[in-house]
C-alpha cells in the first residue's frame, strides 16, 4: 500500500482546504478520527492482496491513515457485456477516477427463490470478476448491493416473485421480506467478503439500502439491513454510506447514526453540501450521485444534453473543497432484455432501453464531451494515462443485409394454459421479469356493452373471435374497450394480449403488478373461467415456436438471418421503426425492448455478440404489418417521438 511517498507520475497538488467551520453543537456522528493522524501525500491505490482499511476523519476519507479524496464515476456490470468491461474500466482510469461504484441487482443475481446466479449472459453477472478487474487497474469500488438499487431498474432491483404473495410489503420491516433479503445478503457475502479491502479486496465501501429517505423512515429495517451486511462479511475494512437527495427532510428519513451520510444532486454542489455539512457536521462531504444527465421514458422527448458546463463548474468546485464524489452515470449501458424499469407519480411512465443517459461514456462507450471536459480537471491533480486508442469499431448495415426466413404466429404458438377461474398477474403464473401474456374467456350470450379491464399493466390488445378491437395504453389511463353485439352462431372468444413494461422503481407504488392486475367486467359482470398463457420468452420456450415460410401479421415473433465477414465485425443500433412494439434477440441475446411511439428508435447491439458469418435475429412484434424490416446503423436515433 502506498502511503506519502511521491509515486513518478503523480503531481503534488492535493487540496486540503478547510471548507466551512464545524458547528460546536452536539452531533449525532462523532469523529472517527483525529486530523492530525491524517497523513497527506499522493492518494493510496489499490494493490490486490494487500489489505487495507477504510475509514474517515471530520473532513477526510482516509485509507491506512493516508487520505483520498474520492473520484468515483457509476458503471454497472450488468449494463455492459462483459468483454467490454476492461475498456469501460481503462476509460474511468484515465479520465482520473480512482473509484467505481456499482449497483447490484438482486432480481438478476436470484432471478427464482433460492436459485442464485453470479454467471448470466456470458458471464456478465460476475460481479466478483468485474470487481477484481477493477482492483488490478487500482480503482477502488464502492459496492450498492441493495436489496433496493432503483437505478430506473424494474422494481429497483428487487425480484418480481416477491409479488406472488399479495400480503408482502418490501423496503421495510416485513418479516418475509427480511426473510428472502436475508437469503440474498448471505449468497452476496458468499461471493464478495474476499473482496473487501480488508481481505485483501479492492470494496473500500458498502451502501446501506439507497435513497430510503425518498420512500419511508423505517430505521428499524435499515440497522437490520447493516447488520446483516457485516454477517455477511462485507464490512470488514469497509465504510457503511447510506445516499439521499440533498433536502433535510430526506437525510433525516434515510440516514442511520454510526454510518457515513452522501447526498445526491445534479447542480449546485456548494449549497447541497452546505446542507450535508450541517446535518453531519463530523464527516467529509460527498457527493453520493452527481447526476450528468438523466434517463428517458416512452412516449416523452429525450431529457438532458450533452453540454458539459454545469457538470464542469460542479466537478471542479468538489475537486477544489474537498469535496468527494461519484458521477452518475459515468457509463449508463443498456437495459437489455427486459430490465428497464418505471416511475409512477400521477400516471405511469416506462423506462427505454437505452441507458446513455447523456453519461460520460456513451451507450456504445465513446467518450463525450463531458468526458473530455472532467478529464482535464482531474488531470490538473495528477498525471493521467492516455485515454485507450483502438476505438470499437460501429457499424452500418442497411437493411437489405436482413433476411427474414419466416414467421411464428402468436396465435399458432401458445403454450400451456394454466386454468384459472379469477385473472391471475404475471407474477403469480411465473412470469417475474417481463413478456407477454394472454388471458382468454368466452362472453357468449352476454351481450354487448363496455368492457372494463382493471387494471391493464401495461399495453392490452383486446381480440374478439379474432378481430382487433382495440390497443389499451397504461400510460394514456386507457382501461375499457365497447364490445359488439354478437350474432347467435358466434365463438365469442375474448382475447387480451398484454405487453408488460416496467415495474414501478421508485416511490410509493412499487407494488406493481404486470398482465391484468385484478379483474375484468362486461356491464354488470365480472368475467370468470380463464386460460392464462405465458408467452414463449426464454431461450427453451422460444426454441419450441414453430415457423413457416409466410411472413404474416398480428402478433408474432419473426426469424431473420445477416451474414457479416471477420473484418465488418463491429457495434451497431438496430433500427426498429419497421416494427411497432416487442422485442429483440441477437444470437440468442435479448436486446431489449423497443416502442415505436419512440423517443428511443434503435436499439444497441455490442458486437462482441456479433459472430463472422451467419448471425442470427429474432422480433417479436405485437402488431407485425407483414413486411418485416430492419437495419444497423452507425449512430443511435434517441429522441424522435411519433405523434399521435
Amino acid at each position: 500500500m502506498e502511503s506519502s511517498a511521491q509515486t513518478p507520475g503523480m503531481k503534488s497538488k492535493m487540496h486540503r482546504t478547510q471548507w466551512l467551520s464545524l458547528p460546536s453543537r452536539d452531533v449525532a456522528e462523532p469523529a472517527k478520527e483525529s486530523d492530525a493522524l491524517v497523513q497527506d501525500g499522493p492518494f493510496p491505490t489499490v494493490t490486490p492482496g494487500i489489505s487495507s482499511h477504510f475509514e474517515y476523519s471530520d473532513t477526510d476519507f482516509l485509507v491506512d491513515g493516508c487520505r483520498i479524496q474520492i473520484f468515483s464515476g457509476e458503471l454497472h456490470y450488468f449494463r455492459v457485456p462483459r468483454p467490454y468491461w476492461q475498456d469501460r474500466l481503462a476509460k474511468a482510469k484515465a479520465m482520473g477516477l480512482n473509484t467505481i461504484c456499482t449497483y447490484m441487482p438482486w432480481n438478476l443475481h436470484e432471478p427464482r427463490p433460492g436459485e442464485f446466479d453470479f454467471d448470466g449472459d456470458g458471464g456478465m453477472l460476475d460481479v466478483a470478476a468485474f470487481i477484481r478487474m477493477a482492483g488490478e487497474m487500482g480503482l477502488w469500488v464502492m459496492l450498492r448491493p441493495g436489496p433496493y438499487i432503483c437505478a430506473e431498474w424494474d422494481f429497483g432491483g428487487l425480484p418480481g416473485w416477491l409479488l406472488t404473495d399479495r400480503d408482502v410489503r418490501v423496503r421495510c420491516s416485513d418479516k418475509k421480506y427480511l426473510a428472502a433479503v436475508e437469503r440474498y445478503i448471505t449468497r452476496v457475502g458468499q461471493e464478495l467478503a474476499p473482496l473487501t479491502c480488508g481481505n485483501g479486496g479492492p470494496i473500500g465501501m458498502v451502501q446501506v439500502e439507497n435513497e430510503y429517505g425518498s420512500f419511508a423512515n423505517d430505521r428499524a429495517y435499515l440497522r437490520r439491513l447493516r447488520q446483516l451486511l457485516t454477517d455477511a462479511g462485507l464490512g470488514t475494512g469497509t465504510v457503511y454510506f447510506t445516499s439521499d437527495g440533498a433536502q433535510s427532510d430526506m437525510l433525516s428519513a434515510g440516514t442511520l447514526e454510526g454510518t457515513l451520510v452522501t447526498a445526491n444532486f445534479g447542480s449546485k454542489a456548494e449549497a447541497c453540501l452546505t446542507t450535508l455539512r450541517q446535518f453531519r457536521p463530523h464527516q467529509p462531504i460527498m457527493c453520493g450521485e452527481f447526476w450528468c444527465g438523466w434517463f428517458d421514458q416512452w412516449g416523452k422527448p429525450r431529457q438532458g444534453n450533452d453540454d458539459p458546463t454545469v457538470l464542469d463548474t460542479d466537478i471542479r468546485w468538489m475537486v477544489e473543497n474537498n469535496a468527494s464524489f461519484s458521477i452518475y452515470m459515468f457509463h449508463g449501458g443498456t437495459n437489455f432484455g427486459f430490465t428497464a424499469g418505471a416511475n409512477h407519480y400521477d400516471s405511469y411512465a416506462p423506462t427505454v432501453t437505452g441507458y446513455d443517459y447523456w453519461a460520460l461514456l456513451d451507450e456504445a462507450g465513446r467518450p463525450t464531451r463531458k468526458y473530455h471536459a472532467v478529464r482535464r480537471i482531474l488531470g490538473e491533480q495528477s498525471d493521467l494515462p492516455p485515454v485507450p486508442a483502438g476505438a470499437i469499431p460501429v457499424i452500418d448495415l442497411p437493411a437489405d443485409r436482413f433476411i427474414f426466413t419466416g414467421s411464428a404466429s402468436v396465435w399458432k404458438n401458445l403454450p400451456q394454459s394454466l386454468e384459472s377461474a379469477s385473472i391471475k398477474p404475471m407474477e403469480q403464473v411465473g412470469q417475474y421479469l417481463g413478456g407477454a401474456v394472454l388471458y382468454r374467456t368466452h362472453v357468449t350470450g352476454l351481450g354487448g356493452g363496455q368492457l372494463k379491464i382493471v387494471e391493464p399493466h401495461d399495453v392490452a390488445q383486446v381480440y374478439l373471435d379474432g378481430v382487433l378491437l382495440a390497443t389499451l395504453d397504461r400510460q394514456q389511463k386507457q382501461s375499457t374497450v365497447d364490445l359488439p353485439e354478437l350474432p347467435a352462431d358466434a365463438k365469442g372468444q375474448l382475447d387480451i394480449l398484454v405487453w408488460a413494461l416496467g415495474h414501478v422503481n421508485y416511490g410509493p407504488k412499487m407494488l406493481d403488478y404486470k398482465g391484468i392486475t385484478d379483474r375484468v367486467e362486461l356491464k354488470h359482470f365480472t368475467l370468470a373461467g380463464w386460460e392464462i398463457y405465458p408467452m414463449p420468452m426464454d431461450a427453451d420456450q422460444r426454441a419450441m415456436l414453430e415457423f413457416t415460410d409466410n411472413i404474416g401479421s398480428g402478433p408474432a415473433y419473426h426469424r431473420g438471418e445477416f451474414t457479416l465477414a471477420e473484418d465488418e465485425i463491429g457495434d451497431t443500433f438496430l433500427d426498429t421503426r419497421a416494427f411497432e412494439i416487442g422485442a429483440v434477440w441477437v444470437n440468442g441475446h435479448n436486446l431489449g425492448r423497443y416502442w415505436s411511439t419512440g423517443p428511443q428508435q434503435t436499439l444497441y447491439c455490442p458486437g462482441c455478440w456479433l459472430r463472422p458469418g451467419k448471425n442470427e435475429i429474432l422480433i417479436f412484434d405485437m402488431a407485425s404489418n407483414g413486411q418485416p424490416k430492419i437495419a444497423g446503423l452507425a449512430e443511435a436515433v434517441l429522441n424522435e417521438v411519433r405523434k399521435a
